[in-house]
């Protein structure tokens, strides 16, 4: 439970007012564009709700476009899950561990389970197709894409998008399609049916998205995230290279059709005024779409430079938000800023979850943004609408020159914080004592005046609490909707963060890994530093738990239990499980009372009960399976399916496997 202060909403308000008057970035409502014809219903209607999700497919990253993650399955269940068993597993042969020529590997691709195939993705860009019930291989495909770490520190893939005519034209090739991209910002377009490049697909199956990189190009638009399916159209968005320079390629999310490649529309959170002088504030990673309304949610990243943002004082209110579009034009309908001026790379990193709660006996159509804040914010997704207040509350200012602050930032009301950012983390004990002191010596040089502490060159640095890679990582919330019961896993990590003025930074030791290190901001007075905190046996300078699985009943706001997740492990070493672990990647929920999730540094998949968090069943794969689960039903039997790829975020572990689980015959 947050100790933050607890303002009453109009005194919040009233205070962020009289801030504001006096900055340039004044506390921002919800941005919105007229759309009649997306009027909200009456009070007294009954909202459009979303359609029940099948069982018998998996055919989209997060298993249905509402991101919820869940499978109706029941065959597999709390009594019975204890018997789950491996009944095959695939190797891609696509990793490295970046000793040689290749670059690591980091693999998050969800299963893909759709044409009685299941689909996968890989780090290599490849794709494979996989019989469902055996393992075997179908075909696979090549990419033939550079293997070189062009935009991200690693070689990534988040895996495959799959379409289809919904009244296929007999004789026809590609009216089944299988989607990949590649870091140097390539979709390929495969049949299905036979892994063959789409002729009538951009130019011979490959459409080069880098033709509207045309601003700041200073790397490619990596498509790491496979693109979203929605009808005939393809939402895409792309990665860019991290805190690497000032004026970066400006965020830009895109509708393809389906069939052709061709460009539908363009989405561009920062306006054109100012794109130049910033960039990013991508979109890079997964969207979710409600069907009966028209409107995609898009989760946008932070602008450039992360971590300093005096090129750009003039507001950018669609960056750090979530914000509705219309899947026709590309229109914004709404939008709610999370992070005003983000100065912390606080992206918008998940999928928003679409859910329909009850909430005081009334119908609530709701959206649920998880955030690398661990906040969980909830609105009307037809509106933008607070469910329960969102307060803007004042933070903390800084003194770095040329920085302009944002006098308050918006905290939701309920759920409550998934982890306390109001006061530093307490010291481990155990590693402050084989430290030496190191960690009480680090705590008190490193200014924390709560999350939204700015960053300073001042000492050692800031605090950074939670870190960069967040709280709720990409994997986003699952929900149950015959509970109305939300799961999200968390990760709670302490960085220390500092700004080296341009002199500084020259003559400062570099070197850099996944999500921490030293790296330049280009252009900007300010380069920066950020690190895990640790004692010199690299052990966590914060107390435990190092991660968490939460579930909150949805009516209420209300966490339902809490436990530690995973257990984390060192040279072999594996801590008490009651420590937990750090996770990547999300959870996904069944009919059967069961949550299935890999993410912990242990290597291991694990279920769940998602009435009392009780663990059932474990199993140990090749590395840590940074990805979502995928479950599906073919041939009346229930199957689990994992990618077990690794992150070196976690741990210096890398793997090819893709390992599937259902009951015994």
């Amino acid at each position: 439970m947050s100790r933050q202060l607890r303002l009453s909403s109009a005194a919040s308000l009233s205070v962020a007012g009289l801030l504001a008057a006096a900055s340039p970035l004044a506390a921002q409502p919800a941005y919105v564009l007229p759309a009649p014809q997306l009027a909200p219903a009456p009070a007294s209607d009954a909202p459009a709700m979303l359609p029940p999700a099948s069982g018998s497919a998996w055919n989209t990253f997060h298993g249905q476009l509402s991101a919820q993650k869940y499978s109706p399955l029941r065959q597999i269940d709390v009594s019975t899950v204890g018997k789950l068993r491996k009944v095959w597993e695939y190797h891609t042969g696509d990793m490295s561990s970046g000793s040689g020529a290749v670059p690591e590997t980091v693999w998050s691709a969800t299963p893909i389970f759709a044409n009685d195939t299941v689909y996968i993705g890989t780090p290599f860009y490849r794709v494979i197709a996989i019989d469902p019930a055996s393992g075997k291989e179908k075909w696979t495909f090549d990419t033939k894409s550079t293997l070189k770490a062009l935009t991200q520190p690693a070689l990534k893939s988040r895996g495959v998008a799959y379409w289809q005519a919904q009244s296929p034209t007999a004789g026809e090739v590609c009216q089944k399609i299988v989607y990949l991209g590649t870091m140097d910002a390539q979709l390929f377009a495969l049949d299905a049916d036979t892994g063959k490049p789409c002729p009538g697909f951009g130019k011979d199956g490959v459409l080069d998205v880098n033709q509207w990189n045309t601003v700041n190009a200073k790397y490619p638009l990596s498509l790491l995230q496979p693109p979203t399916v929605i009808g005939d159209h393809l939402v895409l968005g792309w990665a860019g290279k991290d805190w690497a320079y000032q004026e970066a390629p400006p965020g830009s999310l895109f509708s393809l059709n389906a069939r052709t490649g061709a460009l539908e529309w363009t989405f561009r959170p920062i306006p054109d005024d100012v794109a130049a002088q910033t960039g990013t504030a991508n979109v890079w990673t997964g969207v979710s779409y409600d069907d009966k309304l028209g409107l995609v949610y898009v989760p946008v990243s932070s602008p450039s430079p992360n971590y300093w943002g005096g090129n750009r004082t003039k507001p950018i209110p669609l960056a750090t938000s979530t914000t509705a579009l219309d899947i026709n034009t590309g229109k914004v309908v709404w939008s709610r800023q999370w992070v005003h001026h983000d100065i912390w790379d606080y992206d918008i990193n998940s999928a928003p979850t679409l859910m329909d709660l009850t909430v005081d006996g009334k119908p609530v159509p709701a959206l649920v943004q998880a955030s690398k804040m661990g906040f969980l914010f909830v609105v009307d997704r037809r509106t933008g609408a607070d469910v329960w207040p969102i307060e803007e509350r004042p933070v903390p200012q800084g003194n770095v020159a040329g920085e302009v602050y944002s006098p308050t930032q918006p905290f939701p009301t309920k759920p409550a914080p998934l982890l306390d950012q109001s006061k530093k983390p307490p010291i481990w004990t155990v590693a402050n004592i084989v430290g030496l002191g190191s960690c009480s010596r680090m705590w008190k040089n490193l200014n924390y005046e709560g999350m939204y502490t700015p960053p300073t060159t001042t000492r050692e640095g800031t605090l950074t609490y939670p870190d960069s890679a967040g709280g709720v990582q990409w994997g986003g919330v699952a929900f149950d909707p015959e509970t109305q019961t939300a799961v999200v896993n968390t990760s709670h990590i302490v960085q220390a963060l500092k700004l080296w003025a341009r002199a500084d930074y020259d003559k400062a030791p570099k070197g850099n890994g996944n999500e921490n290190g030293f790296y330049p901001q280009e252009g900007a007075p300010f380069g920066m530093s950020l690190v895990n905190a640790l004692n010199w046996l690299g052990m966590p300078c914060w107390a435990p738990p190092f991660g968490e699985l939460v579930a909150i009943d949805m009516k209420t706001g209300g966490v339902k239990w809490r436990r530690p997740i995973g257990a984390s492990q060192q040279w072999g070493f594996y801590m008490p499980e009651s420590m937990g672990s750090p996770t990547i990647g999300g959870p996904a929920v069944t009919a059967g009372g069961v949550i299935f999730i890999g993410a912990s540094m242990d290597a291991k998949v694990r279920a769940y009960s998602l009435a009392d968090g009780k663990e059932l069943w474990s199993d140990i794969v090749q590395a840590p399976a940074v990805s979502n689960p995928a479950i599906y039903e073919y041939k009346g039997r229930e199957y689990v399916v994992f990618t077990a790829g690794g992150n070196s975020i976690l741990k210096e572990q890398v793997g090819d496997e893709v390992a599937a689980y259902a009951l015994p015959d």
